[in-house]
């Protein structure tokens, strides 16, 4: 773990849908707002843009240990099975608005010809304006990680199995008929 890292936290779950008809951007930048509240009670919205430089942009709000963020995930990777996500996020607390930077990574790795293992990480970094705003309250970057790591780490508990059922929905629904011989 980086010195300014708060969190690294995986967890993985199971697709029952064939690994090719998986395809993580592609259900990431159209995944109905709907859908992504239902895949967690702490997430509020979600949206899809793209960045000054055209990358895709998935847009999140959630609320984390009490904190509502707000999540500009900018695509860094995105293969069918493999999306990576990064994000300078703004985070409300009661002493201001801060940032903090978090890589989102989700990937796919087939077990059988009818599924696959989705693995959901999710990484969170200290930015300089964090540690001057927890340093400005007297409050040891240690303690803050110790503190917030069990908050992060249950989300990510949770949301993974309901990521990994919206994914397989997706999947499914989006099955090409087999062509007739």
């Amino acid at each position: 773990m980086s010195d300014n890292q708060i969190v690294d936290s995986s967890f993985s779950a199971i697709i029952n849908a064939p690994i090719e008809k998986v395809d993580i951007p592609t259900w990431c930048f159209t995944l109905p707002e709907k859908e992504y509240q239902g895949c967690s009670p702490a997430h509020i919205a979600a949206g899809f843009t793209t960045a000054p430089d055209g990358k895709r942009m998935s847009i999140n709000v959630e609320t984390i240990g009490g904190s509502l963020m707000v999540q500009h995930y900018i695509e860094t990777l995105g293969e069918k099975g493999h999306l990576i996500l990064d994000s300078d996020s703004d985070v409300f607390t009661p002493t201001g608005r801060v940032t903090i930077h978090v890589t989102w990574e989700m990937s796919v790795k087939a077990i059988d010809k009818d599924r696959c293992e989705f693995t959901n990480r999710v990484q969170s970094f200290a930015t300089p304006e964090m540690l001057a705003s927890l340093d400005r309250q007297g409050i040891p970057f240690e303690i803050f990680r110790t503190q917030r790591q069990p908050m992060s780490i249950a989300h990510n508990k949770g949301e993974t199995p309901l990521f990994a059922a919206s994914i397989e929905r997706f999947a499914l629904r989006n099955q090409q008929p087999s062509k007739a011989a």
